[in-house]
């Protein structure tokens, strides 16, 4: 943990500022440590080098095995192809102008993918996560002097109010207990005059149809490392055939949706290898994750609109986007 990062974190219970007890630095590094509010009465550990404000094990446990064992897969650095930097982007609209030198908060980073592409852009980034995915991110990102990596809770954000020029969280509310109550949390981080983006799974009759669906009841329920030993000998073979009837002129691209698969054939310039590691690794974010409920455009809009924002726009660029201008 950088020191810097002491002046936007809050203890999320009392909002009260947070100070350092029996520090161990590492490289000028907070290497472990414990954050106390200040009337002494909280307690949260650093961990290797990472603030973390939430139980070991939660919900998103799924998440957290998966971005470790795919740590790398959707970096661009790693992929070769500026896949997530083209949907962040596209998505939030902003420019490398817009985030250099900015603090921009990014909510769900998973293995760092997003974050990356915003590192890059020389914003300082804080990337929280439910999940131990913060372990991977840190990992993969911390050549970054600008990054900041803190374990934490959506509904219970750790920072000072207003203290983000930038907030987006892209592919994670739908995997929330409560999406309304997750959005509900992201706009008062943000300063006045700053932006806002999320996106969401589109509540439509293509979406529900997904074959996932038929399948989720059970999926989710099973141990995460069953479950994915179970997709690292099928999947495979899921994807062969999602390949075969995709190349059915004009319906393969509708048929092969009911196969249970990611298969970026086609989408993503990625060679074989890299198409089966991200079908696997996709396969297991659909059918893992204990929560997925889609938004409807109408929906999110109000949420937007709601909260106090104007420029509201949205639209579909991979998932269904909404962003908006903080007034």
């Amino acid at each position: 943990m950088k020191i810097e990062l002491l002046e936007i974190l809050r203890c999320p219970k009392t909002n009260q500022k947070l100070r350092l007890e029996v520090p161990e630095y590492l490289n000028g590094l907070v290497r472990s440590a414990w954050l106390v509010s200040e009337d002494g009465h909280q307690r949260y550990p650093v961990r290797e080098f990472i603030p973390r404000f939430v139980p070991e094990s939660n919900y998103a446990d799924n998440f957290g095995m998966q971005w470790n064992k795919f740590r790398q897969t959707q970096l661009d650095s790693y992929s070769g192809h500026p896949i997530s930097a083209n949907r962040f982007w596209q998505a939030t609209g902003w420019n490398v102008e817009d985030i250099a030198g900015k603090w921009v908060l990014d909510v769900g980073c998973g293995a760092g993918r997003f974050a990356e592409v915003a590192l890059q852009a020389g914003a300082k980034v804080v990337a929280l996560d439910y999940s131990r995915a913060v372990d991977a991110c840190l990992t993969n990102l911390r050549h970054y002097p600008n990054l900041h990596v803190v374990q934490g809770d959506i509904y219970s954000l750790p920072f000072l109010k207003a203290s983000f020029s930038f907030v987006y969280s892209l592919g994670v509310l739908q995997h929330t207990p409560d999406v309304a109550r997750a959005f509900a949390a992201l706009p008062g981080m943000v300063a006045e005059g700053g932006w806002l983006c999320t996106d969401f799974y589109w509540k439509r009759l293509r979406t529900l149809l997904h074959s996932k669906y038929l399948f989720r009841p059970i999926t989710k329920h099973m141990p995460q490392q069953q479950l994915f030993h179970f997709l690292e000998k099928t999947v495979p073979a899921l994807l062969k055939t999602s390949q075969l009837i995709g190349r059915i002129p004009l319906a393969g691209r509708y048929l092969k949706r009911l196969i249970p698969v990611a298969d970026y054939t086609g989408v993503y310039p990625l060679d074989e290898r890299q198409l089966r590691e991200w079908a696997l690794l996709d396969t297991f974010d659909m059918l893992g994750p204990q929560y997925d409920s889609p938004q409807s455009a109408t929906t999110i809009r109000q949420w937007m609109s709601g909260a106090g924002f104007n420029q509201v726009e949205v639209f579909q660029a991979n998932l269904l986007v909404v962003r908006g201008h903080k007034i």
